[in-house]
């Protein structure tokens, strides 16, 4: 049995990308499957909480922390576990960044998850919310899940039918939260695929062209970078957890009121129901990139990141939160719904 390393009162901000929360009472960091188990056990055993922290680009802890373990995936390793004639089957563990695995997946010719280049976070977290970005979701090449079942206390593994995938849901962040840690992910990719250009800006940038793989992951994380959508400490506005609000998805009846309002209203076909941009709503709703409530602001560069201009509490960042999401309620009767994850306690 490995021995874990625990630390107590460490502070959560410099561990998430949007920078803003109080401590963790105990903290682990998990190098090893096992030591990941081992610590989930160990906080059920303390009869504590315990959260799953990769890259924490997608988390906004509360102001007074969270109050039990917290167990930093850094697990690594990607291997070929199968291949046929046309698809290789790739195995990544959980604390891999995400971005390197792309990048190896686009070396090698493999396609399925090129437009998904540039996001932060690792490849742990992509299954729970079902990542997805310019045309592609991670549950259109996710072979299966392993996981560590903390109710029947052993690993197993889960495919990706059973993984009740839709719009940013899946298992593991719904009627099951907590009750699966993931420990590695399966993808199959296509061998000498053809990239998706299923998204407006990289249609037309590429004007009709086809482009190979790499040709379109630079084009994805170039258009990252410039709506401020890459880690870069260098760039105060990608001090975010990236989208804070989804797409809200409407009914036939709710989307033709408010095309009655505004003719112009952009949509997206969803299966079930017309996916309206966050975006749109927001910035229709009289307010704009760039807007500032304290050191809480809506980024200059996009306008669904929600940035912290500099030593920002978290409750100044649900006020900013709050005060959006009541301004698109009075406009357009539409509830926006918050993407990332709300961890520890806030008042």
């Amino acid at each position: 049995m490995s021995q874990l390393k625990v630390e107590h009162n460490v502070s959560l901000a410099p561990l998430t990308t949007l920078g803003v929360g109080g401590p963790a009472r105990h903290l682990i960091e998990a190098f090893r499957e096992e030591d990941v188990i081992e610590a989930v056990r160990l906080a059920k055993r303390s009869d504590l909480p315990a959260l799953i922290l990769g890259e924490g680009s997608n988390i906004v802890v509360g102001d007074r922390g969270y109050d039990g373990y917290v167990i930093r995936v850094m697990t690594s390793g990607i291997s070929e576990i199968g291949s046929d004639a046309e698809t290789v089957s790739l195995t990544a563990a959980a604390g891999e960044s995400w971005d390197r695995f792309v990048s190896l997946a686009v070396d090698r010719g493999l396609a399925g998850i090129e437009c998904l280049s540039g996001i932060p976070g690792t490849v742990g977290a992509t299954p729970i919310q079902n990542v997805g970005a310019y045309g592609q979701e991670v549950s259109q090449t996710i072979e299966r899940v392993k996981c560590f079942d903390t109710e029947l206390d052993h690993v197993v593994e889960i495919d990706a039918a059973d993984c009740g995938f839709s719009y940013r849901q899946s298992i593991f962040n719904s009627s099951r939260h907590g009750r699966f840690i993931v420990l590695s992910v399966t993808f199959r990719l296509m061998r000498n695929g053809r990239p998706v250009i299923a998204y407006k800006e990289l249609a037309e940038r590429f004007g009709g062209k086809s482009p190979g793989l790499a040709e379109v992951r630079d084009a994805v994380i170039s258009i990252r970078a410039a709506k401020s959508m890459v880690i870069d400490k260098e760039d105060p506005n990608s001090r975010s957890v990236g989208s804070f609000f989804k797409n809200p998805v409407i009914n036939e009846a709710e989307f033709d009121r408010i095309r009655s309002m505004r003719p112009d209203v952009p949509s997206f076909a969803a299966p079930d129901g017309i996916k309206i941009p966050a975006a749109w709503l927001i910035e229709n709703s009289g307010l704009h990139k760039g807007f500032a409530m304290g050191r809480a602001g809506i980024s200059s560069n996009h306008t669904l990141a929600l940035i912290n201009r500099g030593g920002a509490s978290t409750a100044e960042i649900l006020a900013l939160r709050d005060h959006i999401r009541e301004k698109v309620a009075e406009t357009f009767d539409i509830e926006l719904r918050q993407e990332p994850v709300m961890v520890g306690d806030q008042a």
